[in-house]
């Protein structure tokens, strides 16, 4: 399958400051993606470096093979979707619809008002007088009803309640079935969308820490749950991303697969095994000083 994006060495700095650290990575048709990290992580920068916002500092990017700057075969096919998106004041709804039918050539009219009903939005009512909520709306219906071949999202869902946030869930699921394209969620709502995202871009301090299908991701640590004792046994020359102590019992989280053996000693010591959810992983793997290197 040819990648849509593929990104070589890419650096980026303002002064001294590099925000963007020799990052490497490639995206695929018809899958979606999460591009995840702590604020200032860099992931922003990525992000509108990808859609033509930004020049790089050194390195290469191509996207849907050709470099995206002032380049309309590119840019037509992508639709990019801001926390902070801005539109002229005496805009309504329904002229935000307007625009974006004339940017998007995949764009659905039809699906787009089925969208304005199902989150309840007023189609004549001007932007500047919507909600934070109702303007996120707009931009999630933007950006599913663009049916770009390349859609990202950057914290759509600022001000929506948990209704709104899981009907974007399913009906970006639900679209996504039905016309395949290939999406960019960036997010802080780990937890969320875990069980949507196909594949994991995990960056902190501008590099990337993990680039794994998020199946992988899933069986890459487990958490050891027992007496202090029995539980430092088992983690003993293991990578231990996290650790804590309470009286004589122990939490320890490992960075490692657990095989057959290893859960069968854990069983015999007494010891509980957990899961590690997407987002426990990342926390552990950015919240501390030297994790970076611990996943590379």
């Amino acid at each position: 399958m040819n990648p849509i994006v593929e990104v070589n060495r890419l650096n980026k700095t303002y002064g001294k400051d590099t925000v963007i650290r020799d990052v490497s990575f490639v995206i695929e048709q018809n899958k979606i993606y999460g591009l995840l990290g702590r604020n200032g992580a860099g992931k922003t920068t990525i992000m509108h470096m990808l859609t033509a916002q930004l020049f790089p500092t050194s390195g290469d990017m191509l996207v849907f093979g050709e470099k995206p700057y002032e380049n309309n075969r590119v840019l037509s096919r992508l639709c990019f979707i801001k926390e902070s998106q801005k539109y002229p004041d005496s805009f309504r709804i329904v002229d935000v619809l307007a625009v974006a039918a004339s940017m998007y050539p995949n764009w659905n009219q039809e699906y787009a008002l089925q969208l304005v009903e199902d989150f309840r939005l007023p189609l004549k009512r001007r932007m500047k007088k919507l909600s934070r909520g109702m303007l996120s709306s707009v931009g999630i219906i933007v950006g599913l009803a663009s049916r770009a071949p390349l859609t990202i999202f950057d914290e759509p869902y600022l001000g929506l309640d948990a209704v709104a946030r899981n009907l974007f869930y399913e009906k970006l699921i639900e679209d996504y079935a039905e016309h395949p394209r290939t999406f960019i969620l960036s997010t802080h709502l780990i937890d969320e969308v875990s069980n949507l995202l196909e594949h994991v871009i995990l960056i902190d301090d501008g590099k990337i820490l993990i680039d794994e299908d998020a199946d992988e991701i899933r069986e890459k640590a487990y958490t050891a749950i027992g007496a202090a004792q029995h539980v430092s046994k088992l983690t003993a020359g293991k990578t231990i991303i996290h650790q804590e102590s309470i009286g004589g019992m122990m939490t320890t989280t490992v960075l490692e697969r657990l095989n057959g053996t290893q859960r069968r000693e854990a069983e015999a010591l007494g010891i509980e095994i957990a899961p590690v959810s997407l987002q426990q992983l990342i926390v552990h793997l950015t919240g501390n000083k030297g994790n970076g290197k611990v996943a590379e």
